[in-house]
């Protein structure tokens, strides 16, 4: 199972490959890895850092501007040829990559950028278990202060936490919760860009929002649980990259795109090297 799912996501790579020029949807790509678009852009963020989208903007415009300096094609044809509908978009898009218009990429001595292809290695990783229980768990109502996240900032998050602290909004989200525990929720991810709404919250028995909070309800869903031990966020991040890196390619599940993932966060020092979180992922048998 897991070396068919490495197999799988490694096709998925070929194909964005093999179809640089003109358009490929998330849809496809997806398709070739046998899992849903969501999933696969999850899995794909976590393991890179860059949504689908922007590595296949990288490597298209990698390949344009080799072609514009090495051959006599014009600019409409290479922006054409690569998915641009306009002269005016490939260039803002090439501006933005490779510093220069694409007009100047013939220019003898100007420096281009060149991303390269990401390169899959099979591995067989059996050096450390990967514990997790299953939880079933019925819907229920969370508060607290949401924020839009752009997957390329990817200090937003802790910058947000700090801020909520330091003006007050965790002590008072912490009277309004049944628990002692807080939420990190990542909801609402678009599929095609990677943004998401990340929403800092506690468990409540309110049936309505309160001024300067917002409700929301987690659906009923089945859970994989991971624990995440040392300081945060790094301990977080580790672990959700092993998930998809390692459990989701060993296993016959695949991310609920519909149902938030949850960091679920014990009172404690959170800076300390035995500090204990989880990590709950809301799963789908594929």
């Amino acid at each position: 199972m897991y070396l068919e799912g490495l197999l799988r996501i490694k096709q998925a790579l070929e194909l964005i490959e093999q179809r640089l020029e003109g358009r490929l949807s998330i849809d496809e790509i997806a398709k070739a890895a046998c899992v849903s678009p969501f999933h696969f852009q999850r899995m794909f963020l976590i393991l890179t850092g860059m949504t689908v989208a922007e590595y296949t903007r990288k490597r298209k415009l990698t390949l344009a501007a080799q072609e514009l300096a090495t051959t006599s094609s014009k600019v409409i044809d290479v922006a054409l040829k690569y998915g641009y509908d306009s002269p005016e978009s490939f260039t803002k898009a090439f501006r933005k990559i490779h510093g220069v218009p694409p007009s100047e990429a013939r220019r003898p001595g100007i420096r281009l950028k060149a991303f390269p292809r990401i390169s899959f290695h099979l591995s067989l990783k059996g050096d450390q278990d990967m514990d997790y229980k299953m939880i079933d768990k019925e819907a229920f109502n969370v508060i607290g202060m949401p924020i839009e996240v752009k997957c390329d900032d990817k200090g937003q998050i802790s910058r947000f936490w700090q801020e909520c602290h330091q003006n007050g909004s965790i002590g008072k989200l912490s009277s309004l919760g049944n628990g002692g525990n807080f939420l990190g929720a990542c909801m609402n991810m678009q599929p095609e860009t990677g943004d998401f709404t990340y929403m800092i919250a506690v468990p409540t028995d309110l049936n309505a929002s309160v001024e300067g909070f917002s409700l929301a309800t987690i659906p009923r869903s089945t859970w994989a649980v991971f624990n995440a031990v040392g300081p945060v966020p790094g301990a977080i991040q580790h672990v959700f990259e092993r998930i998809f890196q390692e459990w989701f390619p060993a296993t016959g599940y695949e991310v609920a795109s519909d149902v938030p993932e949850l960091e679920v966060y014990s009172p404690g020092d959170i800076s300390a090297e035995d500090y204990l979180c989880e990590i709950w992922i809301p799963i789908n048998r594929k």
